[in-house]
């Protein structure tokens, strides 16, 4: 169909075409997901209960960019089960129950219904226990993405009717093998070191990965990606840390345990790590005061013998 600003194809086309790199890459099958296979691969648990028709709620934990949206949308496809997606940050209690209403109709009609909840960590406890019931009778097939540890940000209500899996950060192999997928996509060429390089920056994180080839691809000289300009690009490395979730317990514990175990070279790489990712000094500070008092007080001819 034509019109006085062109073909409306075209304006389809153009689309499809600004779309992030990471969308257009996002697989169609599972068999298609780069990573997870210790889950995915034959014979693993989200691939036998696909297989054998038997889908159940479940919890996937991991970092970011690393195929939990993916995943889900493709186990209610392959499910043959109505997708419906759920915002932990925008939606509440009603749009919750406008949505179970819905799944319980199709239902009566022999259709089921993933509903695939985002940053589950962020609802309360009422609005995780809203879905409580439909989960329990199977209305739903319950699918929560988070990245914080779901023993501590899940009610254990919802976590006995839910299975956790755990998801991985990308290796650097599976990483290079996505990022050549991109360069393919966007007719990029790029030097041999490249692929690497990204896959090494971007800890584990595939659309992390991505974004930088859309980005090292934009300012590419003649089309083509190489090391110097790529290295324009990268800048500096962000590392994973979050101040108050896991990972800021994770390296804490480390730094802990290194300056424990007499061991420097450890305990200086993982201080260098959090004020690398933005730690506060004076938390650090506090903290290694407390390590050295309580490695040392009281002392060893007073201490009680508790044997």
């Amino acid at each position: 169909m034509s019109s006085l600003f062109g073909d409306e194809p075209a304006s389809q086309d153009l689309g499809a075409a600004t779309r992030p790199l990471a969308e257009r890459l996002r697989p169609e099958r599972l068999e298609d997901v780069v990573g997870q296979r210790h889950l995915l691969a034959p014979g693993r648990p989200i691939r036998t209960m696909v297989d054998k028709d038997k889908l159940k709620s479940m919890i996937l934990w991991g970092p970011p960019g690393v195929g939990k949206t993916t995943i889900a949308r493709l186990l209610a496809k392959e499910s043959k089960a109505d997708f419906i997606p759920f915002s932990a940050v925008l939606s509440g209690i009603k749009e919750i129950k406008t949505v179970m209403a819905e799944a319980e109709k199709n239902l009566r009609y022999g259709r089921r219904t993933v509903v695939f909840v985002d940053e589950i960590h962020r609802f309360n406890k009422a609005q995780q226990d809203a879905f409580l019931p439909y989960v329990e009778r199977g209305d739903i097939v319950l699918i929560g993405a988070t990245t914080e540890n779901p023993s501590f940000e899940v009610n254990g209500a919802l976590l006995s009717r839910a299975k956790v899996f755990t998801l991985r950060g990308l290796s650097i192999e599976e990483l290079a093998e996505l990022v050549n997928r991109g360069l393919k996509e966007m007719s990029v060429e790029a030097d041999e070191q490249v692929p690497e390089m990204i896959a090494s920056f971007v800890n584990g994180d595939a659309r992390n990965a991505l974004n930088l080839v859309e980005m090292a691809a934009s300012v590419a000289d003649g089309g083509r990606i190489t090391q110097t300009s790529l290295e324009g690009v990268l800048e500096r490395k962000m590392l994973l840390y979050d101040k108050s979730g896991e990972e800021h317990y994770n390296l804490v514990s480390a730094l802990h345990k290194s300056v424990r175990s007499s061991d420097p070279d450890a305990a200086i790489y993982w201080l260098a790590r959090m004020l690398e990712s933005g730690e506060d000094r004076m938390y650090l500070a506090r903290r290694l005061v407390r390590m050295a008092v309580e490695d040392t007080w009281p002392p060893k001819a007073t201490r009680p013998n508790r044997r």
